[in-house]
């Protein structure tokens, strides 16, 4: 029995902040999360205000899976689509006006070991492409006009595994954080890893792996990543454009 209680106990502390807020949760999870179309929009975009912080009106598509809901914060005009999954354990989520999360993204904060300077925060007016992943252990920073395409990871962790007779697991983890500065672009299968700093206006290429900062207005590509080419305004503009 006691081995049962502690694995309620240890479920529960991974998925609220208390059994109240559980309860709560998970009522209204069940009520209205998982109602289609723009009446379900509608439905979530008032009841979800019991259990978000909302700022404004935020769309939330069905089948959006929120876990300790009350350290999220949505500004107004966000968009969650469906499929989404955002766990905010301290120190939360926050996600600016007018960005969208698109469908399978994952946004965790994954902060059980207490990390001061965990979290994640979104700027205004961003995207975080389908399927991908943002672990926040230390801390994201995400500015304003911000574009992932699908399945890039930003991943603000790392373990050490100096040791070769310990296991990684008894190492220790690094947790620096990482800073994507305004107007960056990281294209399809780009990963972002710990302690890193993406400078403003800057691209991130196809499956590049960068593990060390990137100077503003820079196009960076390979593994590891390394810059190709600096963003001057020189080079001739392309002529079959579309504007928005």
């Amino acid at each position: 029995m006691s081995k049962i209680l502690g694995t309620l106990q240890l479920y529960l502390s991974r998925q609220a902040t208390g059994l109240g807020r559980y309860i709560l949760e998970q009522l209204l999870f069940f009520m209205v999360g998982w109602v289609p179309t723009i009446v379900g929009i509608g439905l979530r975009g008032f009841a979800y205000r019991l259990i978000l912080n909302m700022d404004g009106m935020a769309a939330i598509e069905s089948n959006v899976r929120l876990r300790f809901a009350d350290n999220i914060t949505l500004k107004n005009g966000v968009y969650l689509d469906q499929g989404t999954y955002l766990h905010a354990c301290p120190n939360g989520i926050e996600i600016g006006e007018d960005s969208l999360v698109m469908h399978g993204a994952v946004l965790h904060v994954y902060n059980f070991r207490n990390l001061p300077n965990a979290g994640i925060k979104i700027g205004r007016d961003s995207l975080i492409g389908e399927y991908s992943i943002i672990r926040g252990q230390g801390g994201v920073t995400i500015g304003d006009r911000v574009f992932t395409s699908p399945f890039t990871q930003i991943i603000a962790v790392n373990h050490i595994f100096d040791d070769p007779k310990r296991p990684f697991i008894d190492q220790g983890i690094t947790a620096e954080g990482i800073v994507l500065e305004a107007d960056c672009w990281l294209v399809a299968v780009a990963v972002i890893t710990d302690g890193v700093r993406v400078g403003q206006g800057s691209v991130v290429a196809a499956g590049a792996v960068v593990t060390k900062d990137v100077p503003p207005h820079s196009v960076v590509a390979g593994v590891p990543a390394k810059v190709i080419k600096t963003i001057d305004g020189q080079t001739p503009a392309r002529e079959k454009r579309i504007y928005f």
